[in-house]
């Protein structure tokens, strides 16, 4: 099933003609497991343990052990609407979880392995999770924290540790058959927790719709997802909406395998040796993880064959769009979207002509737009707040139990990101940044994404993040910490070098009069950079 016909060859066109048509009640657990019954032998699943040892499960062993799950959860008392925290790497026991919580009726609350002990609590207690299912460190540290969630009944382990149910116990005592609880399309599926990149983190209550909204851009941001043999991979973790909802659930609605690679944190050799192992045909790659990929030495030998990549969660730039196109042999399909709204912008290199450092146009059934304070569209070419027109079936239920961060967001008809950019007369949608990292310099408006990008085609530049630092004269500089290629040390002469190099490729008042060479960026677990954290260090150095 595709929603979009392959054959169409304009993207506007596609466009023009495209309705969406979701039905009144729908089920994620049956749109990516219980529709398969005929794909029982297929591969959905390559899981290879840290150790290197590969599982294979197939779409029959999906739904088979998902009811079983569902079956332990209504046992321990799960029932419809409940929170169930999920605290694990890619894994199989991870995506049937998922499933098997959406069969009982249940929300599932994605959490990052790598949270530590206040990040965990907090979200643990702002959802009131019932119950969350965990290994290794994590077992402990939400034992420890149980009397601070009194809303929290079990902790569920992976892997024989000390907790109050074992997951393969509940598996294997469930019986074969689960008669999947009826939703509506509009009922929650999954709470998702923003990055807390500006401010607190923020629950968002995501529709069991959303897995369809998700599919115009999914299919086009991989040139017509899918085609037979298609193997797709994502480093992002699951517990993300870039993981779970650009990746693992959408992969299993169309049938098709992903690889579950349970390495710890990201490694761009061993991505490449996974890629070219297991045959990879697509990819949701962050911009973050192809910096780090692009410093990986010979890559040929991996022999990489990649048809479709998708990149989101931070600016890409013309920069890595090019390599991709001359090393890997790609058109590297930039996307843009948020937890709250997401898939919204995108390319299609199959069909359309992508412009360098675009993030492209909206993705059929999205309206997307550049709108003033009042929420009225701007100019062509004019700067203006990113946003998405309400009543589309991405769109968020809402903030949980905060109505009014929710309403805060709208106006006019139209959902606000926090997003700075413009449309072209093309209808390409192009990112100058978030607002609060718009940098105001001697009466210029100038975005980090352009400026990066240009560091990043200093050969002596891994990667590099762009603030503004306070100045008397000019109110602000602009300010770049640079992370240098292998093999490269830092100087006050390389410095002068890679300002005049921004210089005479930008313009005079976008160059970084102030330049600080760092060993890694400040990132969100996500793969954003956090530029708080930079503002921070630039403040205690003045």
């Amino acid at each position: 099933m595709q929603i979009i016909d392959p054959e169409y060859t304009d993207f506007d066109q596609v466009r023009r003609e495209f309705q969406w048509n979701i039905p009144r009640h729908f089920n994620m657990a049956w749109a990516v497991c219980d529709k398969h019954r005929g794909l029982d032998t297929s591969p959905a699943l390559l899981y290879e343990q840290q150790g290197g040892a590969l599982e294979t499960y197939t779409f029959g062993d999906l739904r088979t052990l998902s009811n079983r799950l569902a079956n332990g959860l209504a046992s321990i008392g799960i029932v419809k609407g409940d929170r169930v925290g999920i605290v694990l790497p890619q894994r199989i026991e991870t995506g049937i979880a998922h499933i098997a919580i959406h069969k009982t009726g249940a929300i599932s609350l994605p959490l990052s392995v790598l949270f530590g002990p206040e990040a965990i609590e907090y979200r643990l207690r702002d959802s009131g999770a019932k119950a969350v299912i965990t290994i290794g460190r994590h077992v402990e540290m939400i034992q420890d924290m149980k009397d601070q969630l009194p809303e929290l009944e079990t902790v569920i382990t992976c892997a024989g540790e000390q907790g109050d149910q074992e997951l393969w116990a509940l598996i294997n005592r469930g019986g074969d058959s689960f008669e999947m609880v009826d939703t509506l399309a509009d009922d929650p599926a999954l709470l998702i927790y923003t990055s807390g990149t500006t401010g607190p983190p923020k629950g968002a209550l995501v529709a069991h719709r959303s897995l369809i909204g998700n599919l115009t851009g999914f299919e086009m941001s991989q040139n017509f997802f899918p085609r037979a043999g298609d193997v797709f991979w994502t480093p992002a973790d699951w517990a993300w909406t870039g993981g779970l909802l650009d990746g693992l659930l959408p992969t299993w609605v169309y049938g098709r395998p992903i690889v579950a690679f349970e390495g710890g944190r990201f490694d761009p050799e061993k991505a490449c040796d996974v890629m070219g192992r297991h045959r990879v045909t697509n990819a949701f790659i962050p911009p973050t993880a192809l910096k780090m990929i692009r410093q990986v030495p010979d890559i040929d030998r991996y022999r990489i064959g990649l048809r479709g990549v998708m990149s989101a969660g931070e600016a890409m730039g013309a920069e890595l769009y090019e390599w991709g196109r001359d090393v890997l042999n790609v058109e590297i399909n930039e996307m843009w979207g948020q937890t709250e709204f997401n898939y919204l912008v995108g390319n299609c290199s199959a069909i359309m002509a992508v412009r360098p450092g675009s993030m492209g146009k909206p993705y059929p059934g999205h309206d997307v737009d550049a709108i003033d304070d009042e929420g009225n569209p701007v100019r062509p070419g004019e700067q203006g707040e990113l946003a998405a027109r309400t009543g589309d079936p991405v769109m968020f239920l809402g903030y949980w139990n905060n109505g009014t961060a929710t309403e805060q967001k709208i106006v006019n008809g139209w959902f606000r990101t926090g997003d700075v950019g413009y449309r072209d007369d093309g209808g390409y949608i192009w990112f100058l940044g978030r607002k609060d990292d718009v940098i105001s310099t001697a009466g210029h408006r100038v975005g980090p994404g352009e400026i990066e990008d240009c560091l990043l085609r200093h050969p002596a530049v891994a990667q590099a993040a762009v603030i503004g630092s306070p100045d008397e004269l000019r109110g602000s500089i602009i300010k770049a910490f640079i992370v240098l290629a292998r093999g490269r040390a830092g100087s006050e002469d390389l410095k002068k070098k890679i300002q005049m190099f921004v210089k005479d490729r930008l313009a005079a008042h976008e160059y970084p009069r102030a330049i600080e060479f760092i060993d890694h960026l400040p990132m969100t677990t996500t793969g954003k950079v956090r530029r708080l954290e930079l503002r921070k260090l630039d403040q205690g150095k003045n």
